[in-house]
């Protein structure tokens, strides 16, 4: 993939006629408009983007992208680089704590090492290997620009070969010490934020470790822009401030949220991660995130202003910051729930109680 070839990707919008059938279909079953809240919105958009009044979310996959980087090498992590790849291991086994949560539960995972510095890829990981780990920013860009597509082209790939086993839903995640130090720095830098308002503690961080996150943060992104307080629209421009400061996960990420759009399958943000993943998507191509779903609203500072940005309601409030894909995951069982009223509910037409009225169309 060149980026050229990225940049000229469209994204046809869901159905529209299909969303309004979908939300007459919850009008009409016996219940107050609206009782269900987002969960009709979401089912209605699932409809939309499948094309079926009646959409199919039975067939569920999770995919995570692993990866290091080399900004660890500025103590904004109170933890290492083999970390990843032990963490990577165990969701190979489907040990860690998305896979434990996920136990029993209908849902496959695939684990990719897009970016783990180690020489060997964890069995039960798929090798995607682009390169073991980014630079560190501060001194060049995070990725060459090869190195970067590859890692978009990763994702989107990942979302085909999901589209091809038949999968209708899929749920993000990452692992990747330094992490939230590359998502903090990639959204301050696109959004014309201010580190010091949007940089957390991440998977706990001491103050004075809290200070130099923020400090290196603020350096690399002056190393990468003029003009600080401005937001980045241009697909060009975006597509370097990400090579520059962002991670192999993020990108692989991006080409997943790319590949939902272009396979017109539903994908679930997680947390800050997948989240700035997503806005880095839509940025490169536009109407990516009507394919798009929140689960919950992060810990972390940035999660409103990306998801607001992107127009997207998050269903779940519970302080999560786990990583791995697990507040994603959650999203599901409720998500199963709504649609057993949705497919079989009673309708008013089935009971003497008289229809609400929608006085809001």
């Amino acid at each position: 993939m060149t980026k050229e070839e990225l940049f000229s990707i469209s994204i046809t919008e869901p159905d529209p006629e299909i969303l309004k059938q979908s939300k007459a279909k919850w009008d009409g079953i016996a219940k107050p408009i609206d009782g269900l809240g987002s969960f009709e919105e979401i089912i209605c958009r699932i409809a939309a983007v499948q094309e079926n009044v009646i959409p199919a979310v039975d067939r569920k996959a999770h995919i995570i992208m692993c990866a290091d980087n080399g900004i660890f090498e500025e103590g904004v992590s109170q933890t290492n680089q083999k970390v990843t790849r032990n963490v990577a291991e165990l969701m190979g086994q489907r040990k860690s704590s998305v896979g434990m949560m996920a136990e029993g539960y209908p849902i496959d995972m695939f684990v990719y090492d897009i970016g783990i510095n180690s020489e060997t890829t964890p069995e039960g990981v798929i090798n995607a290997k682009v390169r073991k780990g980014t630079e560190n920013f501060l001194k060049m860009p995070a990725m060459e620009e090869a190195e970067c597509l590859a890692a978009v082209r990763t994702g989107i790939d990942a979302v085909k070969a999901c589209k091809g086993k038949g999968y209708q839903i899929i749920s993000t995640g990452e692992m990747g010490i330094a992490n939230t130090t590359t998502s903090t720095a990639l959204l301050c830098a696109l959004k014309g934020l201010s580190p010091k308002d949007f940089t957390g503690k991440g998977a706990g961080l001491t103050d004075s470790g809290l200070k130099n996150k923020i400090q290196v943060i603020e350096k690399g992104i002056r190393l990468y822009r003029e003009d600080n307080d401005q937001e980045i629209t241009s697909k060009e421009n975006v597509f370097e401030i990400v090579r520059s400061l962002g991670g192999l996960d993020i990108a692989g990420l991006t080409g997943v949220f790319i590949g939902g759009a272009i396979y017109r399958i539903p994908i679930v943000i997680d947390g800050v991660i997948s989240a700035v993943a997503a806005l880095v998507a839509e940025r490169l191509v536009p109407g990516c995130k009507d394919f798009m779903l929140a689960s919950h609203m992060g810990r972390e500072q940035g999660m409103k202003v990306v998801l607001e940005e992107l127009s997207l309601k998050p269903v779940i409030h519970a302080d999560l910051a786990l990583g791995e894909g697990t507040g994603a995951i959650l999203l599901f069982p409720m998500l199963d729930m709504a649609m057993s009223l949705y497919r079989s509910g009673t309708s008013f037409g089935d009971t003497d109680i008289d229809q609400y009225e929608r006085f809001d169309k």
